[in-house]
């Protein structure tokens, strides 16, 4: 049983269990054990978000990494992937995160990269937890000049920067293009105008002040509306909206119209196939992407493989597949022929590089995925039950299943964090899925009332 890590690190209410500066302490401790065990170069990077909880956090992390003799190296504010890239690079024993990536201010996260710049898998997770609720580690205390040190890593986004613009095909520049990019006043507000300038782009920037309060406040890629207005009102070529850490993306073309990540998949899925780099000519997604990804991968000579929710499934089934592209509906995109993780700036400078090659609009490419009807919606509950508990449930749903057919699909996922019952249902008649997907709530809802 797990007790600090969720899916995707450790998160909470800043100061509140578990995110405390004790925890955050004793997970330094915990970390820089794992690293001393391995016998290496005994350094951890630390980056963060813009959050105003991250300074607490980060000196709480960096005391407990140093009182178990180990070096700290600190790059401030970067993006998720921009740790990832920066660990490997410095060739350091692991990076840490300190963010919630798109959840509101008062919260905070940890997230730990193992040295070859890939998330910590399940099992180092819960050496960690044991390392700190056994007390295991309570009489390692390292004296005199075997403490660990601090450095600050002064070029950090440059170097990050430069690793971006090398992604980008040598014999393009972005001149010409007018972009939109909103920050979500978070991780990428001084790294990703830079990136888009100095290809050529005519950049117009949103959410690019944080305050430590403000990050992803009506903007970024949760709330999208901001970027897609100012693209319709400037009738720029694109627009960019990252999450506050920047590890996933939300575009709108020209138009100002929304493009999710399955159509941003698609789109990148069909060029890599063209090129003969999509491995094993596999797109690799989450059960929540729309199935005409699916539809559209067939029709081009692919297949779609789905993973659980998660960025981390996704790249884990990629690393034991031996695929090459992945990510989820909500704008994870993982290009692993470039990067270990999901992020942001590259992915969109793959998109532009496509529209650049191909001489095309994004509305235009985009049409290269037709979505199904898709419905979601969320019960609460006021205990957690297991949903094949629930009287009916089960045969409401293989009844709706078999009258769907081959041309729809029922998904049902209760919430790892709460008592919350979701569920998603598609098709290609919508009145029809909405009916179903209410009348599934309702079974869900009599049950808690009984």
């Amino acid at each position: 049983m797990r007790k600090l890590f969720g899916t995707d690190g450790i998160r909470g209410v800043a100061n509140i269990y578990p995110m405390t500066i004790e925890i955050a302490m004793q997970v330094g401790r915990a970390i820089a054990f794992i690293v001393k065990d391995k016998a290496k170069g005994h350094r951890i990077v630390i980056g963060k978000d813009t959050r105003v909880s991250c300074y607490m956090l980060e000196n709480a992390l960096a005391a407990g990494i140093c009182s178990m003799g180990v070096d700290v190296l600190l790059v401030g504010p970067m993006p998720t992937p921009g740790i990832s890239f920066i660990t490997t690079s410095m060739r350091a024993d692991a990076g840490v995160v300190i963010s919630a990536s798109h959840n509101p201010f008062q919260d905070n996260g940890i997230k730990i990269f193992s040295s070859d710049g890939f998330k910590l898998p399940d099992h180092v997770e819960l050496d960690i937890e044991d390392l700190i609720f056994s007390q295991k580690m309570a009489a390692l205390r390292p004296v005199a000049d075997e403490v660990g040190k601090m450095a600050r890593i002064e070029d950090a986004k440059g170097r990050y920067i430069v690793f971006l613009k090398n992604t980008f095909p040598k014999n393009y520049t972005l001149d010409g293009f007018h972009v939109v990019i909103d920050c979500a006043h978070g991780a990428t507000y001084k790294v990703a105008p830079h990136v888009f300038r100095e290809l050529g782009a005519k950049v117009t920037t949103i959410g690019v002040e944080p305050d430590g309060t403000n990050i992803n406040k009506d903007c970024g890629a949760l709330h999208p509306e901001l970027m897609a207005q100012k693209v319709k009102d400037l009738g720029a070529d694109l627009g960019l909206a990252f999450d506050g850490d920047g590890d996933r993306l939300i575009v709108c073309d020209e138009q100002g119209k929304i493009v999710d990540g399955d159509h941003i998949m698609a789109i990148c899925a069909q060029e890599l196939m063209k090129q003969r780099k999509l491995k094993k000519k596999t797109l690799v997604a989450t059960v929540m992407s729309n199935m005409g990804l699916e539809v559209a991968m067939e029709r081009m000579g692919g297949k779609l493989v789905r993973t659980a929710v998660g960025d981390r499934y996704v790249v884990e089934c990629m690393r034991k597949k031996g695929y090459s592209f992945g990510g989820e509906q909500s704008g994870h995109l993982v290009f692993l022929d470039h990067i270990t993780t999901g992020d942001g700036i590259l992915a969109s400078l793959q998109l532009m590089a496509i529209m650049k090659k191909r001489k095309k609009p994004l509305s235009e490419l985009a049409a290269v995925m037709e979505s199904f009807p898709q419905i979601l919606k969320n019960v609460r509950m006021s205990t957690k039950i297991p949903v094949d508990s629930i009287p009916d449930f089960p045969e409401t749903v293989r009844r709706f299943e078999e009258k769907l057919g081959k041309s729809g699909r029922i998904l049902v996922r209760p919430s790892g964090t709460e008592p919350v019952i979701r569920v998603m249902v598609e098709g290609e008649d919508q009145d029809e899925i909405e009916s179903m997907a209410d009348e599934l709530c309702e079974v869900v809802r009599r049950a808690d009332r009984h």
